[in-house]
Parts: structure tokens; C-alpha cells; sequence
């Protein structure tokens, strides 16, 4: 049997299950990574589980988003984090060392590897050849304990790259291109699996950027071969005894397949406020521009950074902007600095920041109000950036340097020559802000700072479920609309009871409110509830106040694991058109629910305001466990 490369590195590590789509697989998982944003609260349930140490190959806590020491909060829980690391066996990355997903590229991702992190974009890893997917905080506090991570096997669509790109056009257009044709839901249910001879003209941050991206699209994961390309990055690093080829074998086949002619791109940008609304730059060229940000665990690489260095010689940045950069690691910046990069940029009238997130995740930088901001960032859902009424495009490193220094959305091929930048082939290479793993921790004591709650208690699914609809929201929901970031509310992430009063907040300020004062109830969502990051926040904190079940039209793939983990019901109308008829405050009553899910009923009758619809529920034999459980950890315990 011929295999592509996907179904090679899931059969290399299957554990149950059939390489179907859409069966339930379980596979085992080599490496873990965590960001503190997610951390916190994965390292309290993995203490809940009760081992005494990681049973991974790898695993490594990052502290990249919550930069901002406004208050005790944010430091106590780093500290949290390095005593846990140090207690459970984790090598920690430490505040100022970079993006978790750049870190781990450069430092320790493994080609024909599988990748398990609590962060959406953990996908960036398939740039070097390993099936690296994004999941919930409990998903990956399991994988650390040795438990396989169960996942439906994905549809793989061969994305075919043919030709090379032109002058000025680079990685991101190419993932904006995909994004273009799949939409923000397209990708869901798949791996995109790159091949074909364009593939060896993309160096392994450009593939590691597409990769990442894959994730606006729903997909799965995102996967390159391991070639001569992946050889010399590794080697760049110090880690050239960590490469293995791995392609698909001659004749390997696909569940569907794109085309794309590398050489007939131009550069694209994503219009407010969604990544898959992208157009051609030179369609909306002369829009006035006042922030431009390069950055984010998409488009921070040292290739990144130096391209903007290199533009910039002899010019300096428009008066009316303000453009800032956020390198993505440590290695990053120091490489940049060691040549003239750095100097380049800081002479043009850049802002350099501090190797992390910052403003991609709302911490910081947030724009002007009724200002246009460019960003290489992965997502621009609506006032993720911090300020409510955002105008923030998508674009290349490319496109927003070329903007920085005319002030204006700009074709960055009217700039003239294109630089020639390259890599230097021996970096310098510094760990020192990494703290490795250590024997003998048993007389290791954990760091609990005020902030840190203990994790809430579930109970048990109850016979019949019941309440009111709460709210009533569109398609395309996202985790940031569930539980917005920000540096408000990221440092709450280890206190669920204070968490919880900002769920909806966005949306509907006296959601929290409302909800603990009708005993919870339901929640009613569109298509693609639930798009985005994979913060668990966005089930746990709902669960915490009292959310019972969720009816959509359709789930992104980890927002709906999320909800089964913390044992919210994610049911979906099985006529779409009962959505329209279900009011905000509407009483909805399904009786006998636990008895028909342990008896496998898949279709359920729900009873809204005396009137009858059905739902689905659409869950493996091993979920509907989890959720009569009242959750993750409870059926993991045997509770």
C-alpha cells in the first residue's frame, strides 16, 4: 500500500483505529509543547492526574504571551511554571527566549515526529516534517501522562506546488492563497499535505509558515516532506543528527487535491476582520495606513526580519506610522543583531520589541481608534487586537514593510529591486534561556502565587438537561469571542471563577451574570462555532458558570474536543433551519439524555418553548464516556 506522507506518520504512531476518515484514531505522542497563556491551567490538571513525571520524549513549557507585568499576576504564574517544570521533568523556556512555535522549530522539532501542543498554531512543526496538531490544555496534560491522543482521521488534501515565486512574493501568500479558496472553515476535518516541485524552493521558515496558518483554514495540521531543504536548516541549528527523510511514497494518493502555480502569485492581503476575506494588494492599494507590526509565531524568522532589514537601507519609516517588530526568538534577535540587520532597522525608525506574541494575542499594541493596522499576524478577528472597532489586514513581511515606508497600503513591487537575503549557514546557537530537565525532583516544591485556584469540580452528566438559551450568536464564533485574550484577562487564566465573569463579554456584557443567575443553560451557535485558538478557557470557563450544552450548525475541531472534555453537549441542529426559529431566553428541555447517549442514540428530541426539534450528536463511543462523566479528568480518574 502506497502511503503519503501524513498517513506515514499516523500509521507510525497509531495506536487504535483505521486510517478512515472520519473513525476515531488514537495515537501516541512524542513531544508536548505548552504556552503560559494555556500552560498555567494544563500543568494544574496534569497535576490532578497524579504522576510523578513527563512520559513524553520531549516536553517544554513556553512563556511567550503574558509579557506584561502589570501587576503580580503574570510573574506568579511564571514562577508556577518553572517550579513545575523543574518538579514534572519539562525543559522551560523562559519569558524573553521567543514564540513557543519558533523556539521549538529552531531547538527541537524532529522530522517524522508527532507534535501535541496547547496552542492552535502548533501545526508550524509540519514544516519540518511532523504531524504537530493544536489541542486543549487536558489534551495535552494527558499525552504528558503517557495517554494517546484520540483525534478523527483526517481527510489529507494534497496541496501541488508547482513553479517558483516571483520577486516580492513570499511564503504568506502562498497560505493566503489557501485560505482564500478553503475559507476559515474549509480545512476542517483535514491535513494539507504540500508536494510537487515547488516545494524545494521554500526554506523551512517559509514552509514552517505556511504550516501555521493551515490552522485559520480549520485544518488539522499542516505537513512538508523532510528533504535536503529541512537538512540544512537542522544543521544551521547544531541538530543535523535529528534529520530523517520522509516522503510520500511514488503513486501515493489524496483525498482531494489543490493546485498551485507558485509562479502566478502576486502579493494578497486579508481584508477586516477575518483571514480567509483576501484580495490582491494592488485592488486596494493607497488605503492610509498608521500601524504596521512584524511578527507573530507566523512571520517572525530570522529570513522574516532581514528581508524588512534589507528594504529598509537608506530609507526610513513614514512619519504617519508606527511600525514595530516582535522577533520571534532570542536566536532570532541576536542573529539579527550580529550582522547589520538590527542597526538597519533601528536607523529606518522601527520599534524593536521583545521576542514574544505581544500584540498578536491583544497583549500590547494595540492600534489607534479607527486606524488601519497591518500586521503579518495570523488572525484578525474583530477587536482581538485590543482596540473594539479594529481595521487589521493580513499580509507578508513583504507588504507591510513596503506600507511602513510609504504609509499607505502599498504592492511592495513597486519598491524596486528585490534584496537577495540569505540565511548565514552557521548561526550562533544559545540555550542559556532554555532550563533543561533534571533527576531527583522529589524534593522540589511548586510555586503557588494568590492567583492560582484550584481546579473547579465537575459533576456527572444529570438525567435530563434543561434551561434557557443564554445566547443566540451567528457563524464563524470565535474562541475570542468566547473568551477574549488581552492584557486584561490573560493573566486570569489560572483563576477559572474570575475568568468566567468575561465569557461573551464581547458580545453580550451581562452573559456571566445572567448565566450564574439562571443556573446556566444553553448557548446557540451557527456554522464553525468555535474557530480560532484552542484555548480551553472558552468550554472550561462556560462549564464553570453553568453552560450545559451547546446547539450549532457545525464546530471547529478543538473547540468542540474542548467541549466534550469539560462535559458541555455539542450538539448540532439536524434540520439547520430549526436555528432560525430558537429565541434568546427560549426554555429547552431534552429528557432521559443520559441514558440515550450511553445507549448510543446519535439522534436526540429536543423540546424548545413546548415545540419539538432534533439534534445530533455527533461524538465517538469514548467521548460519550467522557461527557456521562462530566468531563475529561472524571472519566480519566474513573469518577
Amino acid at each position: 500500500m502506497t502511503l503519503n506522507i501524513s498517513q506515514k506518520l499516523i500509521s507510525g504512531h497509531l495506536i487504535n483505529g483505521k486510517l478512515k476518515p472520519g473513525s476515531e484514531i488514537s495515537i501516541r505522542i512524542d513531544q508536548t509543547l505548552t504556552q503560559d497563556a494555556t500552560g498555567t491551567m494544563a500543568y494544574l490538571q496534569f497535576e490532578a492526574i497524579g504522576i510523578p513525571r513527563v512520559k513524553t520524549e520531549v516536553s517544554v513549557s513556553y512563556v511567550d504571551h503574558n509579557l506584561l507585568q502589570t501587576d503580580f499576576r503574570n510573574a506568579d504564574d511564571h514562577l508556577y511554571l518553572q517550579s513545575v517544570a523543574a518538579k514534572y521533568g519539562l525543559y522551560f523556556s523562559r519569558p524573553g527566549n521567543g514564540v513557543s512555535h519558533q523556539v521549538h522549530l529552531e531547538r527541537f522539532g524532529k522530522p517524522a515526529k508527532t507534535l501535541l501542543g496547547s496552542d492552535s498554531h502548533t501545526p508550524t512543526g509540519g514544516g519540518l516534517g511532523m504531524l504537530a496538531i493544536g489541542a486543549g490544555g487536558l489534551d495535552v496534560a494527558m499525552a504528558m501522562a503517557g495517554r494517546p491522543f484520540n483525534l478523527k482521521m483526517p481527510r489529507v488534501v494534497g496541496v501541488e506546488l508547482t513553479g517558483k515565486l516571483s520577486p516580492w512574493v513570499s511564503a504568506k501568500d502562498i497560505v493566503l492563497e489557501v485560505i482564500r479558496r478553503l475559507t476559515v472553515k474549509g480545512g476542517v476535518g483535514r491535513i494539507l499535505e504540500y508536494y510537487g516541485p515547488g516545494v524545494e524552493t521554500l526554506d523551512v521558515p517559509s514552509r514552517a509558515a505556511i504550516c501555521n496558518m493551515g490552522t485559520e483554514a480549520g485544518a488539522t495540521s499542516s505537513v512538508f516532506p523532510s528533504d535536503r531543504v529541512t537538512r540544512e536548516f537542522l544543521k544551521s541549528q547544531g541538530r543535523e543528527s535529528d534529520w530523517i527523510e520522509l516522503s510520500a511514497d511514488t503513486g501515493a494518493g489524496y483525498d482531494e487535491i489543490i493546485k498551485i502555480d507558485l509562479s502566478s502569485l502576486e502579493p494578497l492581503i486579508a481584508q477586516p476582520s477575518s483571514p480567509d476575506r483576501v484580495v490582491k494588494v494592488s485592488e486596494i492599494s493607497g488605503r492610509q495606513v498608521s500601524q504596521v507590526i512584524l511578527g507573530s509565531c507566523a512571520n517572525s524568522s530570522l529570513r522574516d526580519l532581514l528581508v524588512a532589514a534589507r528594504v529598509l537601507e537608506g530609507r526610513t519609516i513614514h512619519p504617519d506610522v508606527s511600525f514595530e517588530i516582535n522577533p520571534g526568538s532570542r536566536q532570532v534577535l541576536e542573529n539579527l543583531a550580529a550582522g547589520s540587520g538590527y542597526l538597519s532597522l533601528v536607523k529606518a525608525g522601527a520599534r524593536i520589541h521583545q521576542p514574544g506574541c505581544l500584540g498578536c494575542i491583544g497583549m500590547g499594541q494595540a492600534p489607534a481608534t479607527g486606524t488601519v493596522s497591518l500586521r503579518t499576524f495570523t488572525r484578525n478577528f474583530p477587536g482581538r487586537s485590543g482596540t473594539n472597532d479594529d481595521r487589521v489586514f493580513l499580509c507578508s513581511p513583504e507588504v507591510a514593510v513596503a506600507a511602513a515606508i510609504t504609509g499607505a497600503i502599498t504592492d511592495p513591487r513597486e519598491l524596486g529591486e528585490y534584496p537577495d537575503v540569505k540565511q548565514p549557514a552557521e548561526l550562533l546557537l544559545d540555550d542559556s534561556m532554555i532550563i533543561s530537565p533534571v533527576e531527583n525532583t522529589g524534593e522540589l516544591e511548586i510555586v503557588r502565587g494568590p492567583n492560582i485556584q484550584p481546579l473547579p469540580q465537575m459533576d456527572p452528566l444529570p438525567v435530563d438537561v434543561e434551561g434557557t438559551v443564554l445566547l443566540k450568536v451567528g457563524d464563524n464564533i470565535s474562541t475570542d469571542d468566547i473568551m477574549p485574550a488581552g492584557a486584561k484577562i490573560l493573566p486570569l487564566r489560572s483563576n477559572v471563577p474570575a475568568i468566567s465573569e468575561f465569557v461573551f463579554s464581547r458580545i453580550n456584557p451581562s452573559f456571566a451574570g445572567r448565566a450564574k443567575s439562571a443556573g446556566g443553560g444553553f448557548v446557540v451557535g451557527g456554522e464553525n462555532y468555535g474557530q480560532g485558538s484552542s484555548r480551553e478557557h472558552a468550554a472550561l470557563a462556560p462549564r464553570y458558570l453553568g453552560v450545559k450544552a451547546v446547539i450549532a450548525k457545525s464546530y471547529a475541531r478543538i473547540h468542540k474536543s474542548n467541549l466534550v472534555n469539560f462535559g458541555i453537549l455539542p450538539l448540532e441542529f439536524k434540520h439547520s433551519s430549526d436555528y432560525d426559529g430558537i429565541k434568546m431566553d427560549a426554555r429547552v428541555k431534552i429528557i432521559s439524555v443520559r441514558d440515550k447517549i450511553k445507549d448510543g442514540q446519535v439522534t436526540l428530541t429536543a423540546e424548545v418553548d413546548g415545540r419539538e426539534i432534533l439534534v445530533r450528536l455527533d461524538v465517538s463511543d469514548r467521548e460519550r464516556e467522557i461527557l456521562i462523566s462530566g468531563g475529561l479528568l472524571n472519566y480519566a480518574k474513573g469518577l
